[in-house]
């Protein structure tokens, strides 16, 4: 077996690479040289550097493992390795503690001026007065997003004496509170209480700009904030304006909107602590990444159980009828997080089969669900493999119900929590998807890459009021569905639009026609 090193891996995971398999380290091949010799290799080792995409996945004949020796998989078109039956593997849990470590640096390094003093003295000034800090005990650290890094920075300030609050309308209380955590219901709340705030979310089209102008108003004047986890979670515009203003404090930034970056307002004031994304730039987290990506690459080569593939190799072991559904299960669970997230985190999950559907092995299908309720919360990419074990951090219990009875589809899934459900079905002899329930109201569309679901009163104008608002926005409408269960009672109006609309329109829409809820669903 032979094995490509397309970017740098440390030289421990190179190692363990060599003690089973040929390893050719060629660092930095260019597209051409990489679509030339890739055909030799039975596996491929890349960081960031190397994109493959579905060419150069196709111009691997012998192909049959692709590494990330990190978290992120966003140069690797998964899909396509998917189809060609190439198993996708990375190291999800290779930088948590170094980047952990590096918030509780930042955080550190804000609350005592320590950059801002080293600069001084350097340049021949000794100004002790004029770094005097603050400590962290007894103040209170909020923490955006209760994942493997937010779980640890809370864990290390706890140990500082510090009050720990925390907002992930994905994490169950009692969960949190055994970890002395006490979890606020909005990213403003928490805004408001913490003299630290520590930034721990994936970026999503619902996280992006989630600490705006509206919550970085609402900290306190002497308030902190970090932001290790993606650039735009934070609003850069909003952050300089209450920096320049004196709103906040301070800032320590790890990641940015766009990068690499080395120019930036935020660099010239003297309050902002500055990294060039270094949270996983520690000699630990590259040998740990090396040595699991290494240890992957020979598992799957002897076809042995890989703990961190990305990608499921459907095999005999699934029944051929519940193949087609395990995307729509997928993907009725991307929706289920929309719609749910605002109403609290979900502490039960029942997932529901009725029809046909009921009397095959649905196991595959209860893995596809979770993994597509968690792909849009966690940081790390979500695997049937390691979707229970992060369901079961977040305090979630996963049940199934099997019927064979079904009222109006031959199969039908559904995913219930409270009183958010929603269901879907195949149709055609395509297999069609299909958006049959939302809310518990019944309708019927093709799920879209962009969708947007409305929950409000019957009444005359409403259908003309969304409609104006989204073609001012430049929205196109592919597809509307409204469901009512008696006239003038309540009603959910369910629509298919061609691209992502902005948050604050759909808060716009909201107040517009007084829907008692409203959502936007991206899955791209």
């Amino acid at each position: 077996m032979r094995v490509l090193v397309a970017d740098e891996l440390s030289e421990a995971g190179v190692a363990v690479l060599a003690a089973h398999v040929d390893v050719d380290v060629r660092v930095g091949l260019d597209r051409s040289a990489l679509l030339e010799v890739i055909g030799d290799y039975d596996a491929v080792v890349v960081r960031s550097g190397t994109v493959l995409d579905a060419p150069v996945i196709d111009a691997g004949r012998n192909l049959k493992v692709i590494a990330r020796a990190g978290i992120g998989l966003d140069n690797v078109d998964v899909p396509h390795a998917t189809e060609r039956g190439v198993l996708v593997c990375n190291a999800p849990q290779s930088n948590v503690i170094s980047a952990a470590e590096h918030t509780v640096a930042l955080l550190l390094a804000l609350a005592r001026s320590i950059p801002q003093a080293d600069r001084s003295l350097r340049a021949g000034q000794w100004r002790r007065s004029a770094f005097k800090g603050v400590e962290l005990q007894g103040k209170t650290l909020g923490v955006l997003g209760l994942g493997r890094v937010g779980t640890l920075v809370a864990q290390r300030c706890a140990a500082f004496g510090m009050r720990l609050v925390a907002y992930d309308p994905y994490v169950a209380a009692e969960r949190a509170a055994q970890q002395g955590i006490e979890l606020l219901p909005s990213v403003r709340a928490l805004c408001e209480v913490a003299d630290f705030v520590t930034v721990h979310l994936p970026k999503t089209a619902e996280t992006v700009g989630i600490v705006g102008e509206a919550e970085l108003g609402a900290m306190k004047p002497g308030a902190r904030i970090v932001n290790t986890a993606r650039g735009g979670i934070v609003d850069e515009e909003a952050l300089m304006a209450a920096l320049t203003r004196g709103r906040i404090a301070g800032a320590g930034l790890d990641v940015y909107s766009v990068e690499p970056v080395t120019r930036s307002p935020l660099f010239e004031l003297g309050n902002v602590v500055v990294t060039p994304h270094l949270g996983a730039s520690t000699a630990e987290a590259q040998d740990k990444a090396g040595r699991m990506v290494a240890e992957a690459v020979v598992a799957a080569l002897r076809g042995e159980f890989v703990p961190s593939a990305v990608t499921l190799q459907v095999g005999g072991s699934i029944p051929e009828a519940v193949r087609p559904f395990m995307s729509l299960a997928e993907r009725l669970g991307r929706v289920f997080t929309s719609l749910h997230a605002r109403g609290g985190p979900a502490s039960e999950l029942t997932v529901e089969y009725h029809g046909r559907i009921a009397e095959e092995d649905t196991q595959a299908l209860t893995l596809s669900a979770v993994k597509g309720l968690l792909t849009d919360v966690v940081h790390e990419p979500v695997t049937f493999v390691n979707a229970p074990l992060l369901a079961e951090e977040r305090g979630l219990k996963v049940s199934t119900l099997a019927s064979r009875e079904s009222r109006d589809f031959v199969s039908l899934v559904r995913l219930c929590a409270g009183d958010v459900r929603v269901a879907g079905t195949l149709v055609g002899p395509r297999d069609r998807e299909r958006l049959v329930e939302v809310w518990g109201f019944d309708l019927d569309m093709e799920p879209s890459a962009h969708m947007l679901f409305f929950r409000y009163v019957d009444r005359p104008g409403i259908v003309g009021a969304i409609g104006t608002r989204l073609g001012e926005a430049a929205v196109n409408i592919a597809a509307m569905q409204v469901a009512r269960q008696a006239a003038g009672g309540e009603a959910v109006m369910a629509l298919a639009v061609d691209s992502a609309v902005p948050a604050p329109v759909v808060t716009e829409i909201a107040g517009l026609v007084g829907a008692t809820d409203a959502r936007r669903v991206d899955l791209t």
